[in-house]
């Protein structure tokens, strides 16, 4: 039985899934993205960044043409480790094309957007050849999935000191929740996170007169930070703290504890930046009457809301979406963080990538047909955009 050739995208898709690149290896994903764009005549770097107390992480810089406009395709080759093997029903570094799809871990986030962009310009490449005017960048790390300190963040400071300037960005996330053209999301959520704590006094439950529990008054503190912080915004849901553990150190029925604290993660909108609201929380506590002594410890942010408003590239990118699915795609900035909240202070960036239901899960998959779609969108993207 002859089984059908895949696609150039589909094949370097399961290419890019057989580099075992647990964050921070580079599993040989990277030296594959550079023997694909070599031949073409791409310029390319690959630096490598080391932030004292952090891994060092390689990432990939590719350019080819000059001047503007510069379209640049971003993502990760970078995964999340595959956990427990027993559970995947092919070995998760396959990259087996089977049952219509891609098998492995990172085959929906995020080699296929890789690869589908990689595709997309070596096949506009081969029928346009240079652009005449313009240039087409690849902004491609190994460290989006842990730290996230000596990627993205990193190659952009590395490009602008070269004197690089970008036009446009697509970032190559998936970004659909169910089919091809449900959504693109035109920004991120900020996320800040912390920890209060409450001193009491230990003591026996009987005797609470001799004790102070520090349950009580955390309670109270906990009820003032989960008011509301906003009612949403045009392009945002409203802002939202979720409490995500709470412990007291403390094994016995018959003991009020002598701390209690909790963790908390808030994902808030683009009414705040992490130092605004930081400040509304300390206010809040410190608002709080009979307020037991507390300490509050906020952890260093790196993810700032942002959003690309709408206007020429977003419309040029749904179009083509459109164009290709059938279908308008809903402009969304929800989920977690991704690697645009970096590119966003760069040049105006939209992320659009495969259906991402089995993202980090075990047995992770990507469609044959979404990985052919989403690099059909990404040819059309480049062809409006480059004027061809």
């Amino acid at each position: 039985m002859n089984l059908p050739v895949p696609s150039r995208a589909v094949a370097m898709t399961a290419d890019l899934v057989r580099c075992a690149s647990v964050t921070p290896e580079e599993g040989g994903a990277l030296g594959l993205i550079e023997g694909w764009l070599k031949p073409y005549g791409f310029e390319i770097h690959r630096p490598i960044f080391q932030t004292e107390g952090h891994y060092a992480v390689e990432n990939l810089y590719a350019r080819i043409g000059s001047g503007a406009p510069c379209l640049v395709f971003a993502g990760h080759t970078d995964v999340v480790p595959p956990g427990d093997l027993s559970g995947w029903s092919r070995p998760p570094f396959s990259g087996e094309i089977a049952e219509g799809a891609v098998w492995g871990r990172g085959a929906s986030d995020m080699k296929s957007g890789v690869a589908a962009a990689i595709a997309a310009v070596l096949d506009h490449l081969d029928t346009h050849g240079v652009p005449a005017k313009g240039s087409i960048a690849f902004l491609i790390t190994g460290d989006e999935e842990a730290d996230a300190v000596d990627g993205t963040v990193r190659l952009l400071e590395w490009a602008q000191a070269r004197g690089e300037v970008f036009s446009a960005c697509v970032l190559g996330e998936p970004t659909n929740p169910e089919a091809m053209g449900d959504m693109v999301k035109i920004g991120r959520r900020g996320s800040l996170s912390g920890d209060l704590f409450v001193d009491g006094v230990q003591g026996h439950v009987a005797y609470p007169n001799l004790a102070q529990n520090p349950i009580d008054g955390l309670m109270r503190l906990m009820a003032a930070l989960k008011e509301p912080l906003d009612d949403g915004t045009p392009h945002f849901l409203p802002s939202n703290l979720e409490f995500t553990a709470l412990d007291c150190g403390n094994p016995a029925r018959n003991v009020i504890p002598a701390r209690a604290g909790v963790k908390f993660n808030i994902r808030f909108n683009d009414l705040w930046t992490s130092q605004t609201l930081a400040a509304e929380l300390r206010r809040r506590l410190a608002g709080v009457n009979d307020a037991p002594r507390y300490e509050l410890t906020l952890l260093p942010t790196n993810a700032e809301a942002f959003v690309t408003e709408p206007g020429p590239f977003v419309d040029l990118v749904i179009a083509a979406i459109e164009a290709e699915t059938g279908r308008r795609p809903a402009l969304s900035t929800t989920g977690g963080t991704s690697d645009a909240r970096f590119i966003q202070a760069y040049c105006p960036v939209v992320e659009f990538g495969v259906a991402g239901k089995t993202m980090h899960k075990v047995n992770e998959n990507a469609s044959i047909a979404d990985i052919d779609c989403l690099t059909a969108v990404y040819g059309r993207v480049i062809a409006r955009f480059l004027g061809s």
